[in-house]
């Protein structure tokens, strides 16, 4: 074991944390404690999005883990506050909710022109799967080519559910939040957006991911022959 590796703790994950962290309480502080009789519009807002700037902040210091997607969270949870704390017209929110996993689901697909796709880098990897072994398998029946055109079309799934995400964030702010930014309404109603999220946009968009893992899981099976626990990561099936 090397002393990096002694010193930057192993990531794992917390699910009920993230949840609990990143949108119960905030939602909680938003929709009950912005009231003038609590912390009031301004100070509401900011505690709020302490909750989940300060845990995405902790999860990268902490496990010094360069993390796109969570970088890109933290600067989404920064313009929802400067929107509130400026005032700007809720207009701004829904095109900030939107732009953020539409940013994401072009960069998946512009990196489809590069030499690292980013469906390598999210899913198709040595955390997730055992690449050296599909790999060496692949080019022994001599179907690298086939593999790759199907993992671009499972890139393209993968923006897909990106785009998907956008729209809904889209619709879902301009929905609900359509009170004037720096008001104890406006607060609630993010509260009540965080949440409702949550169920219409984050599980599908998970349903979609676990389909898209299934379908990269059948090409490789159906190309290489191999086993669920031998495409699997090692690391993985040890654990399981």
């Amino acid at each position: 074991m090397t002393d990096s590796s002694r010193a930057t703790p192993q990531h794992k994950p917390r699910p009920m944390i993230d949840l609990l962290v990143s949108i119960v309480i905030p939602s909680v502080i938003l929709m009950k404690f912005s009231g003038e009789q609590h912390l009031g519009p301004t100070q509401g807002l900011l505690v709020a999005l302490l909750f989940p700037l300060g845990w995405g902040l902790f999860e990268l210091v902490r496990y010094r883990k360069y993390n796109f997607i969570a970088l890109l969270g933290l600067i989404s949870v920064g313009l929802t506050g400067g929107i509130g704390l400026l005032k700007l017209d809720p207009q701004w929110l829904a095109i900030k909710e939107a732009a953020v996993p539409g940013i994401i689901g072009l960069a998946v697909l512009i990196s489809t022109r590069t030499r690292y796709p980013l469906i390598r880098t999210l899913l198709y990897n040595k955390k997730v799967l055992n690449v050296e072994l599909i790999h060496e398998r692949l080019v022994e029946r001599g179907l690298v080519e086939v593999f790759e055109a199907r993992l671009l079309k499972a890139t393209y799934f993968l923006a897909g559910t990106f785009f998907f995400s956008s729209t809904m964030n889209y619709i879902v702010a301009k929905w609900i939040v359509v009170s004037p930014a720096g008001t104890q309404a406006f607060n609630e109603e993010l509260g009540k957006m965080t949440l409702v999220s949550y169920p219409m946009i984050a599980i599908p968009s998970m349903i979609m991911m676990m389909l898209i893992l299934f379908y990269l899981w059948r090409t490789i099976h159906g190309l290489t022959g191999l086993k669920m626990e031998e495409i699997v990561a090692e690391h993985l099936t040890e654990k399981a």
